[in-house]
């Protein structure tokens, strides 16, 4: 998933940022929700977390001035304030779900993966084409049952290819989803990772599904 943070703790924020890009999410994070909208609007987030006791406009506000806007990043509201009213006020300003803190990392990785949005192909969250599987919960992936070794930026790619299965996935697309705005990005550090990836489909002499196209970006193909 790609994650937009927006929260003023520092040393919270750190640990979220840290925490969900070691599980293999791609991760911005603010700590100013003044700029919250605007990202929001030039990058594909599948999820925002958002604080409420933000400096300068409060995060209700932000939100609801989204939602009037049209953003409707699914959102997972990080708060301490706990009392039924505030959960009431959040829900109704736009919220998807609500977590009070303190909070269990687990159970803040859970909730993010409820309030995505998934088409009803992967309601059973396995991503599948032909026999490769891909099990967004525990960021899994086999071949013909045999366990793939990938790094968690690997696990990125290949869910992005099979979410867009038989279809061009521009190279673009990919670089805004697998690295954050302030990466230091190299021009062929993508096609490095496609070829790792393509190795670690095939290394046991099945298929080659991994396409390349050339000057545009990369297309998954069904397997027969």
């Amino acid at each position: 998933m790609r994650i937009l943070i927006v929260e003023d703790d520092g040393p919270l924020r750190a640990l979220l940022h840290r925490g969900l890009s070691e599980d293999g999410h791609v991760v911005d994070a603010l700590a100013d929700g003044s700029e919250a909208e605007t990202y929001a609007r030039a990058t594909p987030y599948d999820v925002m977390v958002l604080d409420l006791n933000l400096p300068g406009e409060d995060g209700l506000s932000i939100l609801g001035r989204m939602r009037k806007g049209g953003v409707t990043v699914p959102t997972l509201i990080l708060t301490a304030r706990d009392a039924v009213e505030d959960v009431i006020a959040g829900l109704d300003a736009g919220a998807d779900d609500y977590l009070r803190k303190p909070f269990a990392f687990g159970e803040l990785e859970a909730r993010l993966r409820s309030v995505v949005r998934r088409p009803p192909a992967y309601e059973e969250n396995v991503l599948r084409l032909g026999d490769i599987e891909f099990n967004r919960g525990s960021r899994t992936a086999t071949r013909a049952g045999r366990v793939l070794p990938l790094t968690a930026k690997e696990s990125a790619f290949l869910e992005i290819l099979l979410q867009n299965a038989g279809h061009i996935v521009t190279r673009r697309t990919l670089e805004d989803r697998l690295w954050d705005r302030d990466s230091d990005r190299i021009s062929n550090v993508l096609d490095v990772y496609a070829r790792r990836l393509r190795r670690k489909l095939s290394e046991d002499g099945e298929p080659g599904v991994l396409q390349t196209v050339r000057g545009v970006g990369y297309r998954l193909e069904t397997t027969s």
